[in-house]
């Protein structure tokens, strides 16, 4: 299925036209709110479309795909003025609540006629934030929808003046959390825009992701809550020799922990999902027989269960945090949820599916991605030839005049105490990127 926008076919034209351009197809269009017609949906068997809003700026329908694949897609061609485009914004509003698209898979795709940040703009005068990208954020963040996945051209729109040329990113492919649990590798790539002057987007529900082998070791935040951590990490360190004189000895030392803490996580607590659901099951088998017969056993039973439970859901909480890498969230009763979705938004977006080449090839193949990658960094870290210096050494002192003076020098050279490394490390945020090693600082603040 797809949606023209902006065609400019007036209604008696629309079936002969399309009729000659796509022989097989069905259609509807938003002429019964708008003279020109401004939006036309177009599908073929097997999919099924049932429209259920149109409106001047935009068009919603239920569209059916084999394999129980449903979803509502809503799409938009908005107008050129602020004041219209807010009632586009109040429309949207308005069906997400009615048709209880919170709970539903939803895209949202089209020309919204607006950016929301300056980078999105070629010129550079345009530098700064403007209260109509600010308004069409907020919009979006009200929604609950954001940016699918995409591929291709950045800006999606031109105004076609050699003397002048300007490009913008108007044209948009949005998705709510549910669409994207639904639809993990969907992902929307916006092609040369030919004889328009917008980019066509094209969406791949599943666009599969190249095998990512094996995984580096993290550190998960979670392990020191475990009452067994300490006992494991003292044990490990010191089978690996007591003092850690020198680097090397301390890289051996930290292998060994990586082992085991590897193993922590397996046993204890993988596949943390199921276990919170499976001890949510229970708890409710034991609950239901406290109350069929209430007797002390059955009731520590159940207390000791609780405090299993909420265990488990303090440790999925902690899990998806880390994977969220939400750092303004303080405080707030079990955010599961919320970290999960942004977790997954996360992973989703900086998931690499393709690569163009300098030749405008572009590479999905997952063999190739990875050669291709690799030969990339290693021309840039580990070439074969160096070039040459072709500028004396006084050229490069010169790009920066300042120079320290001799007590910022002792300074800069001096070891720092114990004491100084000690609150450093105290103070890095747990959940910021791990070092080379995989370990984060919580893993040195616990132990």
């Amino acid at each position: 299925m797809g949606a023209l926008l902006e065609t400019h076919i007036k209604e008696p034209n629309l079936s002969s036209i399309l009729k000659v351009l796509c022989p097989g197809w069905n259609h509807v269009s938003n002429h019964d709110t708008d003279f020109d017609g401004r939006i036309v949906i177009i599908w073929k068997f097997p999919a099924v479309v049932d429209v259920l809003h149109q409106s001047r700026q935009s068009m919603t329908c239920n569209v059916s795909l084999p394999g129980d694949n449903n979803f509502t897609f809503t799409a938009v061609y908005a107008a050129n003025t602020r004041e219209e485009r807010t009632t586009l914004w109040e429309e949207l509003f308005e069906i997400q609540t009615t048709l209880f698209l919170e709970n539903k898979k939803w895209l949202i795709g089209g020309d919204l006629n607006q950016i929301t940040h300056y980078q999105e703009h070629s010129s550079p005068t345009v530098d700064h934030l403007s209260t109509d990208m600010l308004e069409l954020k907020d919009n979006l963040n009200q929604l609950g929808v954001s940016d699918l996945r995409f591929q291709g051209c950045a800006n999606t729109w031109t105004n076609k003046n050699p003397s002048a040329p300007v490009t913008k990113k108007l044209d948009r492919a949005l998705i709510n959390s549910v669409w994207l649990e639904s639809f993990p590798n969907s992902v929307a790539s916006f092609l040369a825009h030919e004889f328009s002057d917008h980019s066509p987007c094209l969406i791949d529900l599943a666009c599969p992701l190249p095998h990512a082998g094996t995984k580096p070791f993290k550190f998960q935040n979670f392990l020191p809550q475990h009452p067994s951590f300490l006992q494991v990490v003292e044990t490990a360190w010191f089978q690996s020799g007591s003092v850690a004189t020198d680097l090397s000895t301390l890289g051996f030392k930290i292998k060994g922990l990586k082992r085991v803490m590897k193993t922590l996580a397996r046993d204890k607590f993988s596949d943390i999902q199921k276990r919170v659901i499976s001890t949510n099951s229970l708890l409710k088998d034991v609950q239901v027989q406290c109350l069929n017969q209430p007797n002390e056993e059955n009731f520590q039973v159940e207390k000791d269960m609780i405090t299993h439970w909420t265990f488990l859901r303090g440790v999925e909480e902690a899990f998806f945090k880390q994977k969220s890498r939400i750092n303004w969230l303080r405080l707030g009763d079990q955010n599961t949820l919320f970290f999960m979705r942004v977790a997954a938004t996360r992973n989703s977006y900086n998931s690499i599916r393709s690569l163009q080449l300098p030749c405008g090839l572009l590479v999905t193949d997952s063999i190739e991605l990875c050669e291709i990658a690799l030969a990339h960094f290693q021309s840039i870290l580990s070439p074969v030839h160096l070039p040459p210096l072709s500028s004396p050494f006084h050229w490069f002192l010169e790009l920066l005049p300042f120079r320290c003076s001799p007590v910022q020098q002792t300074i800069l050279s001096s070891l720092p105490d114990t004491t100084e490394i000690a609150k450093t490390i105290l103070k890095l945020n747990p959940n910021k990127s791990p070092g080379p090693d995989g370990f984060t600082s919580a893993f040195f603040k616990s132990s």
